[in-house]
């Protein structure tokens, strides 16, 4: 087992941005993902098998760099929910698109999570990073320790924090923001994992109409059922084309912009719990700015040095945000717009091969009436 990583500054040796998820593994319940990290020596790979409990491992070191300054302003990458070899509906309702048939979109789901912490200005910088991507050992157990999140959990229960009015208009202003796009990006997700799931359900039907369309097959020298069994065996090609065209555009749809609402879904939620953070450390200091103020003088120094704490601690916190939230919309802006390209072009190569095969089955129909 790989020692315990510890929470110091170190520079990755692996291109972030070029990591891929390019397998996964079932053994039983038991799921491994292979993760494939380009040296930046460029004399190889790193080849690594990782368990998502390895990849919790990892978060939970992310979230437990409690001594570098401002670390909850950071809108850290959503890990993906955690998927299973035989998943439960509660499960598969978790995981939405990520969820749907093949392993392929939950493999690019942990690669956007890696790349997005590999390529992050300070979570690059943690030691746990570079030990789950190029270390042959797996991780320890994950340690149960105090960290941001245990803080936020036990803010959770001040659910009056949420509305706290904020003293910077300009947090306040992407609190107001970020509610409406939250929801309206979760939304999205879940109405175009509707339409994937119809298309898929559009599939299977169209393939038993295809497979029943065989029974009406009958031999025999009589013309006229055999001019029927004729029609009805053309009739499966064209339905069997159907299918086929259905399954390519799910697939495609899930690729493309699923994939793309699902992580923008999750960001925005990312980036909600950041902002609550924020505003429960605002609620501390104002706390701490009114007990100094109140203070007996023999407490009064005491008193006046934790305002100077959470004030100090509070700046960092906002500055690293506003930081954050700048590259967050860019990013964020940049992802989306090609996940509606590649849908988009994915569509019309698609719409373009059926057209072409459809017209194909036309041709011969055209044929069968002389």
């Amino acid at each position: 087992m790989m020692e315990e990583a510890k929470e110091e500054t170190s520079a990755l040796s692996v291109h972030g941005h070029n990591i891929q998820v390019t397998e996964v593994l079932k053994d039983g319940d038991t799921l491994t993902f292979l993760i494939v990290s380009p040296k930046l020596s460029g004399t190889g790979e790193y080849h690594v098998h990782r368990t998502y409990e390895d990849f919790e491992w990892m978060q939970q070191h992310l979230f437990s760099q409690e001594d570098v300054p401002g670390i909850q302003g950071v809108i850290f990458p959503p890990l993906p929910a955690k998927a299973q070899a035989n998943p439960s509906a509660k499960v598969m309702k978790q995981l939405g698109v990520l969820g749907l048939g093949e392993w392929q979109p939950y493999c690019k789901a942990l690669e956007a999570y890696l790349q997005q912490v590999a390529s992050h200005r300070v979570l690059c910088k943690n030691k746990a990073v570079e030990i789950f991507l190029t270390s042959s050992d797996p991780p320890g157990k994950q340690r149960v320790k105090k960290n941001i999140f245990n803080r936020l959990s036990q803010a959770v229960e001040e659910m009056r924090k949420e509305s706290h009015k904020d003293v910077d208009g300009f947090f306040q202003t992407e609190r107001d923001q970020n509610l409406i796009v939250t929801g309206c990006a979760k939304n999205a997700a879940e109405r175009f994992l509707d339409v994937m799931q119809t298309e898929q359900k559009i599939a299977v039907a169209c393939g038993h109409f295809s497979a029943a369309l065989h029974l009406c097959v009958e031999p025999g020298e009589d013309p006229d059922k055999q001019a029927f069994s004729k029609v009805c065996v053309k009739l499966s090609e064209v339905f069997d084309s159907m299918k086929k065209n259905m399954m390519t555009v799910a697939k495609n749809n899930v690729n493309t912009l699923g994939l793309g609402l699902d992580l923008e879904s999750r960001y925005q939620e990312a980036e909600k719990e950041m902002l609550f953070r924020r505003t429960c450390k605002l609620v501390e200091l104002e706390s701490a700015r009114r007990n100094a103020d109140k203070a007996k003088p023999v407490k009064k120094a005491a008193m006046e040095e934790v305002k100077k704490a959470a004030e100090t601690e509070f700046n960092q916190i906002c500055g690293v945000a506003k930081e954050e939230i700048a590259q967050f919309k860019g990013i964020r802006m940049a992802a989306l717009q090609q996940a509606l390209v590649q849908w988009c072009e994915q569509q019309l190569l698609t719409a373009k091969e059926s057209a072409d095969q459809f017209n194909q089955h036309l041709q011969a129909f055209r044929g069968m009436a002389y």
